[in-house]
C-alpha cells in the first residue's frame, strides 16, 4: 500500500526555521521523484519543490532561496528544510511521489506568526 507520512510542522515566529520529513512506504523509493506541496488557508494546493531520483532539485520561485529539498534513500525519506519563514508560508504541507498521482499524505501544519 502506497503511503506518505509527513511530520515536523509547528508554530514558529517569522524568520525561524523548520525541517519537515516525509516517510514513504509501498513504493521503490529511490526510483521515483518526490515533491512537496502546500495548501494555505482558503487557497488551492500549490507545488513547492521536487527532487528527482538522481537528486536534482527544483523549487518554486517563491521559496527557492529559503527552502531546500533533499532525500535519504536509505530511510525512504524526503525532507524540506525551510529557513527564514514568513507568515505567507503558513499552510498544510504535503509530500508525494508525482508518479502516484492519487496518493497523498495527511499533511503537516506549519504556522508562521509575524
Amino acid at each position: 500500500q502506497v503511503q506518505f507520512v509527513e511530520s515536523g510542522g509547528g508554530f514558529v515566529q517569522a524568520g525561524e526555521s523548520l525541517r519537515l520529513s516525509c516517510v514513504a512506504s509501498g513504493i521503490h523509493f529511490s526510483s521515483y521523484a518526490m515533491a512537496w506541496y502546500r495548501q494555505g488557508p482558503g487557497k488551492q494546493r500549490d507545488w513547492v519543490a521536487t527532487i528527482d531520483e538522481n537528486g536534482r532539485s527544483y523549487s518554486h520561485q517563491a521559496v527557492k532561496d529559503r527552502f531546500t529539498i533533499s532525500r535519504d534513500n536509505a530511510k525512504n525519506t524526503v525532507y524540506l528544510q525551510m529557513n527564514s519563514l514568513k507568515p505567507e508560508d503558513t499552510a498544510v504541507y504535503y509530500c508525494k511521489a508525482p508518479r502516484f498521482a492519487d496518493y497523498w499524505g495527511q499533511g503537516t501544519q506549519v504556522t508562521v506568526s509575524a
